[in-house]
């Protein structure tokens, strides 16, 4: 950033900190444009109960969130000006010193939407130093081909919001609650906004589901414009933003959401890497499985193998429990639990059954590990009376906190969503920029160069291992359906024999698996002979 625009931008600050309304116009402005605190608070960078904090005195805003909030509260207050009262001190403290009038300008002028991102001659945006986003106000480390803070490409969203298209209380300025939408139970004292939030909320969630797909839709039509016509360049920087684009997908669906989280936690050591080249202590179970019985080296017979392709394999896998609060180290089994999350240190039983993939995937070394609850829980699934294929493993030690098995669903959701929009239109584009938002937004959650706004490794660990955890009950399921598994690769390889459409559904789908397509070394369809048969 040039000394003349963080100039600029201290100087603005100072403006609006001299200007710092009370508590109860802080409160008052958010709750007539229709926001929840917790949309407030993911927009500014905090948790909810910060915002609460500052609407209700408890503290005042501090850097680095202080300056985007305090823009968007000047910007309510032009379109929501306080009503006028003699000796009133809140009334008028961001308003113009002429009377309120529509036409007052908007906190993120519109010639900002014109801006570009800077890039190199990769054609990736680079970073510089950290800055309120000249549109929308929210921190980030990208820039403005002039060197402004500026979000990468088009995934920026204004912060002053379109008024009166929230509903009612939008348009309702006035102090006391309006009796139009009653409570079933009319004798409630309480005002009517509480009564109609759950029908606001599912308004509101509508709404923010369509915006963040027209969000997609609008970084895939920037980049394609850009590139004029060429397919290829216009890929390679949508994979190339993917990190940046995903990351502000995943704070605005959590903005609604109900659990807090902690994107930098203090972590155990066993979840830290020793070195950059070295790895940290979680065991993810990854399977590479081939049976024994069969070998494309025996000769061949009339022995038809289908190699399935499982369909967007860590995207099914954000559905997964992740520890929220402060991992809590425990012994013995008091960290394991239906509704705990994190990693375990165990002992497990032997694997005796050759014909299907080992659970703790191509292990060489004996003894104890640690490995995390999504690998624990398919242990005790595959230990208890339904499957009874295994002995339940030893805990010796945990380190967990309560978990929810939703905290990625909403995001999940979304991209789901525009991946089957993608696949009906056959847009690849759309299809493969998708694709790489979720894998990176995976893999780079952990100690990343290339992810600065998390460092969640626990979760990275988590998400991988309920993929592989979930590809082993594939393998499961088509046994126990009378097919024969002859391999078990990565994350989304299945090779069969047997009828396997009895068994899986075929299709592009989520849920479905399909053919493999040849890549030279494996096709779709092949043969194989039986050793000792």
């Amino acid at each position: 950033m040039s000394e003349e625009n963080s100039v600029e931008a201290l100087l603005e600050e100072a403006r609006l900190v001299a200007a710092m309304p009370p508590p109860a116009e802080r409160l008052r402005l958010r709750e007539a444009a229709g926001f929840s605190r917790a949309h407030f608070a993911a927009t500014v960078g905090v948790g909810r109960q910060t915002i609460a904090n500052w609407e209700t005195g408890v503290s005042d805003p501090t850097p680095p969130a202080r300056y985007p909030y305090l823009r968007i509260l000047k910007g309510l207050a032009e379109i929501y000006p306080a009503p006028a009262a003699h000796g009133d001190p809140v009334a008028g403290l961001f308003a113009p010193p002429s009377p309120p009038v529509p036409t007052a300008p908007a906190p993120v002028p519109a010639a900002f939407t014109g801006l570009e991102t800077l890039r190199g001659p990769d054609g990736r945006a680079i970073e510089g130093d950290p800055g309120p986003c000249v549109r929308c106000g929210v921190e980030t480390t990208y820039q403005s081909t002039d060197h402004r803070p500026l979000h990468s490409g088009a995934l920026c969203q204004p912060i002053t919001p379109t008024p009166p298209t929230r509903g009612p209380q939008a348009t309702t300025p006035a102090p006391a609650p309006a009796p139009a939408a009653p409570a079933p139970a009319a004798v409630s004292p309480v005002p009517a906004r509480v009564p109609t939030r759950p029908q606001r909320r599912s308004k509101s969630a509508e709404r923010a589901e369509a915006d963040l797909m027209g969000l997609i839709r609008g970084a895939v039509e920037h980049e394609a414009e850009r590139a004029g016509g060429d397919e290829d360049a216009a890929l390679k920087a949508l994979i190339g933003r993917a990190i940046p684009d995903v990351m502000h997908l995943f704070n605005e669906t959590r903005a609604t959401a109900r659990y807090e989280y902690t994107a930098y936690p203090a972590l155990p050591d066993i979840l830290h890497k020793p070195s950059k080249k070295d790895p940290d202590q979680i065991w993810e179970a990854r399977p590479a499985y081939n049976n024994p019985a069969y070998s494309m080296r025996a000769p061949e017979r009339d022995i038809k193998v289908t190699a399935l392709d499982v369909n967007a394999a860590y995207l099914s896998a954000l559905k997964v429990w992740l520890p929220i609060g402060k991992l809590e180290h425990t012994t013995g089994t008091d960290g394991v639990g239906p509704k705990r999350s994190g990693v375990h240190l165990i002992t497990p039983a032997e694997w005796t059954h050759p014909h299907l993939p080992d659970p703790l995937g191509d292990r060489d070394t004996p003894g104890a590990l640690w490995i995390t609850d999504a690998t624990l829980r398919l242990l005790l699934r595959l230990s208890g009376p339904k499957w009874a294929l295994i002995g339940a493993p030893t805990v010796h030690e945990s380190w967990t906190s309560g978990a929810t098995e939703n905290f990625l669903d909403a995001l999940r959701k979304l991209l789901v969503a525009a991946r089957s929009e993608a696949i009906t239109a056959g847009d690849r584009l759309t299809l493969e920029y998708v694709k790489a938002m979720y894998s990176k937004f995976v893999s780079t959650m952990g100690e990343s160069v290339h992810n600065r706004e998390m460092v969640r490794p626990d979760w990275m660990h988590l998400i991988h291992s309920q993929a592989y955890a979930l590809h082993c009950g594939r393998a499961y399921k088509a046994h126990q359906a009378g097919l024969d598994i002859v391999a078990l690769k990565h994350t989304d390889e299945l090779h069969v024999i047997g009828d396997w459409r009895q068994v899986f559904t075929e299709g592009r789908g989520v849920s479905e698996l399909k053919i493999k397509q040849g890549d030279g070394k494996t096709a779709g369809e092949y043969l194989v002979g039986k050793v000792g048969g």
